[in-house]
């Protein structure tokens, strides 16, 4: 697919940013090594794995030969995981309490209805673990009321006894959440609902160490330094590199700079009243020529924003707006009928499916686009964004604090 016109890529960096994801980062170097070979073997061309060769955070190194060249790759995983689960170090009964706390401002903000308006299928996510941690407590008092009528048969008092079944009960739902996910979902939601949008002050300091490394990327010599954010990772690249390129450090030779959002679910956050500082970073990253970014998503994943302009649904868009490219990875096209029967109703792994292998590929391939030997901007150049994206702002709040940068 390399178009001759443009130079082929011999050596990259990958930045990968997960979401809100309590797993150790070698998750996503088995998924890779295992999905990369998948595809490689459905497409085509070569894909080797091996130790990574850098300083810094956990990764890995590839080198891969496609259309005829050859190139070497570093990924590199920025990841925020000691942040996840000290947020996720909550008790039965702060988790509860965080779940009115979230239901409030989601709802006593207009968030929620406004989210409504994009896709419901985010919003269904979001209200699951609020629905099912409530039908879990309706349970824990129901054996409790059964067995206060039984205690009762022996002294009336002992009726109040039946509530020590509550807490068992809980208990036997947070342990079995590893199926479920009303925890961690109900924890992932509250993570921008507690600062209703705001970056708390860790997280800022993590992006600022992210933006630091990426920096020093792109003064080594690489043809390309990608960033990709996949899921709420997405809006944490934002205001990653909306601060690189405010600070100065893309330089104006050498390795290009690029951007892939996968998946991404900013509307959860750049609705929230407090989130001045992410709808800044839109308005900016979206003029920029420093960067090109292409934003993937997929109508088949219930979990994200598909097909939803992060900048436009904001409100945020300025004139001249360039970014992102909004495209879709088209599941019912790029995944035969026989794959997608099997993925349709797990909706987890269909969120993570842009990091896998398909069986109908298309344009979209994560392993061409992080290994193969065209910059992204190359391999999309021309390229339409879906008729059917979203663009219509719908957010009220869109204020964005300080004075805009363009």
């Amino acid at each position: 697919m390399t178009d001759q016109t443009y130079p082929s890529v011999r050596t990259r960096r990958v930045f990968y940013i997960p979401g809100y994801d309590p797993i150790h980062p070698r998750r996503y170097r088995e998924l890779y090594r295992k999905e990369g070979a998948s595809q490689a073997a459905i497409s085509g061309y070569n894909l080797t794995l091996s130790p990574k060769r850098l300083d810094g955070p956990y990764g890995w190194h590839v080198e891969s030969t496609q259309d005829g060249h050859h190139t070497d790759t570093d990924v590199q995983v920025l990841y925020w995981v000691d942040l996840v689960r000290d947020s996720m170090d909550q008790g039965i009964v702060q988790t509860y309490l965080q779940l009115a706390r979230t239901a409030w401002t989601y709802i006593g903000t207009g968030a929620l209805w406004r989210l409504m308006r994009l896709r419901k299928g985010p919003v269904i996510a979001a209200l699951y673990p609020v629905v099912f941690l409530i039908v879990q407590l309706l349970l824990a008092l129901a054996l409790a009321w059964g067995a206060g009528a039984l205690l009762a048969r022996l002294h009336p008092l002992l009726a109040w006894a039946g509530l020590a079944v509550v807490p068992f009960v809980l208990r036997w739902f947070k342990a079995k959440d590893g199926k479920f996910f009303a925890y961690y979902l109900m924890h992932d939601y509250a993570y921008s609902a507690n600062t209703r949008g705001a970056n708390p002050a860790p997280l800022e300091e993590r992006i600022d160490e992210f933006r630091t490394l990426i920096a020093e990327a792109l003064t080594t010599d690489v043809d390309e330094v990608l960033v990709i954010g996949h899921s709420s990772g997405a809006h944490l690249a934002v205001s990653i590199l909306a601060d690189l390129i405010r600070a100065g450090e893309v330089p104006e030779t050498g390795a290009r700079l690029n951007f892939m959002s996968l998946g991404q679910v900013v509307p959860m956050v750049a609705f929230l009243p407090d989130a001045d500082r992410l709808r800044r970073d839109l308005h900016f990253l979206s003029v920029r020529d420093e960067l090109a970014w292409l934003d993937v998503t997929a109508p088949g994943d219930g979990c994200a924003f598909a097909l939803c302009d992060p900048v436009a649904v904001t409100g945020v868009a300025p004139e001249g707006k360039r970014w992102p490219v909004v495209i879709s990875a088209a599941f019912t096209q790029t995944l035969s009928p026989a794959r997608w029967k099997e993925l349709r109703w797990r909706f987890f792994r269909l969120h993570f499916q842009y990091l896998c292998a398909f069986d109908r590929p298309g344009d979209y391939d994560y392993f061409r686009i992080t290994a193969g030997p065209e910059r992204l901007e190359h391999r999309f150049a021309g390229r339409a964004p879906s008729k059917s994206r979203l663009e219509a702002p719908v957010n009220k709040f869109t204020s964005m604090a300080a004075e805009v940068m363009q």
